[in-house]
């Protein structure tokens, strides 16, 4: 990307809708209700030819001290430094505010340029708006209406000189090397490459106050990620690109999930939606589980999602530091997965403490592990001599016509998660608890514990069907 942009502004002005216009997609949260944002979130942005990376932040306010509030504006206040510009949105049918004026001083005294947006000017409704805002000294303003797409043709004349001063940096760096872009992947081969070479997404899911941001900000060495006592303070999922030991990495931190019962307000709901995606666009999923309270009903219900929705899945026990009988806790946990999560059996458990750090370094080697295991591709005449092994040592059942009921041959169609038909002309007929039979013995042979294997089954066709 040829330079960064910071949308910075006080809460509800409409900077995550301006975020998501210039992304192209509907990435962050945005509702009517002031303060959705709490995280910083970044993503590459286009405007006609104009490439670059974009900041969305949270919602300015006048707060010092340790409140969930002031730690928000030391997150924003990051944005401002690590970006080459910062757009200073306001909004248009408010009309300036003390706020706005007092945020627009300390811009002058940050080592940025700021462009000044007045949004909400679709019509004529933020005119007198647009004209209050000549009185904050910061150049002239910029009629927008992120909502409507209105006065784009102004930004893009606004950071045009920025995109011209950053083509000389970005020459020189790998093109699309930090992108944080969702890569689709269907598991074929044709996509082995690209996968291979783009950066393996991680999302970190768990209940609320499970300490996922604390997890991120210990892996990242930052305070990437806004944390705190407060449970639920996460609502946006966000991404972040990474290296480890050489390895590209994009690093999702999600919402915490509760109960669906307990799910009520829109936020909340959203912020679940948001996780869900999250799930859905990932490769290997971290569940982090609270050690005073490992496993309950809900952990199961976010496995069982990750699982359906074919992601590798490995469980980190966070705060294991306060455990005492840790040998009988990690026992109780690893029967709680043999027999709720039976339909994947061997996930991989990493206790540790992300607050102190211990621990965290086997997360990752056993997040490569995993997903090298769900990348794992079985050779067909492998697969069938396997097969045939099987089919020896347990038989088929018998049908209802009174005959046993026959296998043809076994191939595997896609990895991620790994996918095999089973041919049989009789393959509507085969029991469920044949399939699962099947299913172990791949995991036992091929090793592939840890990860969803999907068997699905197709019946040849009969070349006398159609003559009579």
């Amino acid at each position: 990307m040829t330079f960064t942009l910071a949308i910075i502004g006080r809460p509800n002005v409409g900077k995550s809708t301006l975020f998501n216009r210039l992304t192209g997609r509907r990435s962050a949260i945005v509702d009517d209700t002031p303060g959705v944002t709490r995280d910083r979130r970044e993503g590459d942005a286009r405007l006609a030819d104009l490439r670059f990376h974009i900041f969305d932040t949270a919602g300015l306010e006048e707060v010092t001290g340790d409140s969930l509030e002031s730690r928000m504006r030391q997150q924003t206040e990051r944005a401002a430094e690590n970006a080459d510009v910062a757009l200073l949105l306001i909004d248009g049918r408010a009309g300036v505010t003390p706020t706005d004026t007092h945020f627009a001083n300390w811009l002058r005294t940050q080592n940025v340029p700021v462009i000044l947006g007045v949004n909400k000017c679709e019509g004529r409704q933020g005119q007198s708006g647009l004209l209050d805002a000549y009185s904050l000294g910061i150049g002239e303003p910029l009629a927008l209406s992120a909502e409507h797409g209105e006065g784009l043709e102004q930004l893009y004349d606004a950071l045009l000189p920025y995109y011209e001063a950053g083509l000389a940096r970005a020459k020189e760096a790998k093109e699309g090397s930090d992108t944080i872009d969702f890569i689709p992947d269907s598991g074929e081969e044709d996509d082995d490459d690209k996968i291979a070479n783009a950066p393996l997404q991680l999302a970190i899911v768990g209940r609320p106050n499970a300490g996922k941001s604390t997890l991120v900000n210990r892996l990242l060495g930052e305070d990437r990620m806004l944390t705190g006592p407060e449970a639920g303070i996460t609502r946006d999922a966000i991404a972040t690109p990474w290296e480890f030991q050489g390895r590209k990495l994009k690093l999702v931190d999600t919402a915490g999930l509760r109960k669906k019962a307990r799910v009520q307000e829109k936020l909340e709901y959203l912020a679940v939606n948001d996780t869900f995606n999250a799930i859905k666009y990932a490769q290997v999923v971290v569940l982090v589980l609270d050690a005073d309270q490992p496993l309950e009903k809900q952990d199961l219900i976010i496995a069982s999602k990750v699982v359906d929705e074919g992601r590798a899945l490995v469980i980190a026990v966070n705060k294991w530091d306060a455990v005492k009988d840790k040998d009988g806790s990690l026992g109780r946990i690893r029967d709680r997965l043999q027999t709720s999560l039976q339909q994947i059996r061997g996930v991989r458990v990493v206790t540790m403490s992300a607050l102190t750090g211990r621990g965290v370094d086997k997360l990752l080697p056993t997040v490569f592990e995993v997903f090298d295991i769900w990348n794992t591709r079985v050779p067909t005449g492998a697969l069938n001599r396997w097969l045939a092994t099987m089919t020896e040592a347990h038989p088929p059942p018998m049908g209802s016509h009174g005959r046993r009921l026959s296998i043809r041959y076994m191939t595997q169609v896609k990895a991620r998660p790994p996918t095999f038909i089973l041919f049989s002309a009789t393959a509507g007929k085969l029991p469920d608890s044949y399939l699962r039979y099947l299913a172990h013995g791949l995991r036992d042979d091929f090793g592939l514990d840890g990860i969803p294997i999907r068997i699905q089954t197709r019946s040849g066709r009969n070349p006398y069907a159609d003559k009579t």
